[in-house]
């Protein structure tokens, strides 16, 4: 008789059929294996879909954050940045004539300089332009179409304001200048934009715009043929936020 280890292999040569420990797949459990394969393979599709679908959804909330905190903490800089570069448009705010705390200039000589009208010059036309947003409840236009003046030459405009509103409703104005290129030139002297105006129930007031074009303007060869300029100013209407900054309120879509 063959040893023990050898009789398997022996029944198996002779057609007979295997001892019962051998594992023989059954119907029941093909059935089960192939009932349970689709839905471990969904499972294992989901699981990278769903983590895909985390980092966009996080990805989405940082960007509105950001652009949120950047919206009320770049105001305050873009005003800044504009005003002392002319750049987007924007006249810039002659540092000449700051005024020390006693109302005196600490620099005579330069606004002397700056403020000598250039009478062999050609005269440039001013003209004027205003427009609010669609939800201030004002009327806001220039008095003046235009005005002529020669750089180096001060010159006074008014704007007119009305608030068609029966609440008080204060109002924000932002500006520009057009041709863009000749804001470095256009220097304020006065004007209201970026303070904050407040106006009653059906008050009218007039807003004043005191400013000149600076001599440099003749040296500038990208300035020889621009003999118009526009001064634009837009009212927004404004509120103050519960850390008590001024800001615009945004126009519903």
């Amino acid at each position: 008789m063959p040893p023990p280890h050898y009789r398997h292999l022996l029944r198996l040569a002779q057609g007979q059929n295997p001892p019962s420990r051998l594992f023989t797949p059954t119907t029941r459990n093909l059935q089960t294996a192939t009932a349970d394969a689709p839905t471990t393979l969904h499972n294992r599709m989901r699981q990278p879909s769903a983590q895909k679908n985390t980092n966009v959804l996080y990805y989405t909330l940082s960007t509105i954050i950001g652009t949120v905190a950047l919206s009320y903490g770049s105001v305050p800089l873009y005003k800044t940045i504009c005003q002392q570069t002319g750049w987007g448009g924007q006249p810039i705010k002659s540092s000449t004539h700051s005024l020390d705390s006693d109302g005196s200039s600490s620099n005579p000589d330069a606004i002397a300089e700056k403020l000598t009208p250039i009478t062999t010059s050609r005269r440039l036309r001013i003209t004027f332009a205003g427009s609010t947003s669609d939800i201030l409840p004002w009327k806001f236009t220039p008095q003046q179409r235009e005005v002529r003046v020669l750089p180096g030459e001060t010159a006074l405009a008014f704007y007119t304001a009305t608030n068609h509103s029966p609440d008080d409703v204060i109002g924000v104005a932002t500006y520009s200048v057009t041709p863009a290129q000749v804001a470095p030139y256009f220097s304020k002297i006065q004007c209201f934009c970026f303070e904050e105006q407040r106006l009653n129930a059906g008050e009218t007031v007039d807003m004043p715009v005191f400013f000149y074009i600076d001599p440099e303007f003749l040296k500038d060869p990208t300035m020889q043929r621009i003999d118009t300029i526009t001064l634009n100013y837009t009212f927004f209407k404004a509120k103050y936020d519960k850390n008590g900054h001024l800001s615009p309120v945004p126009t519903p879509y």
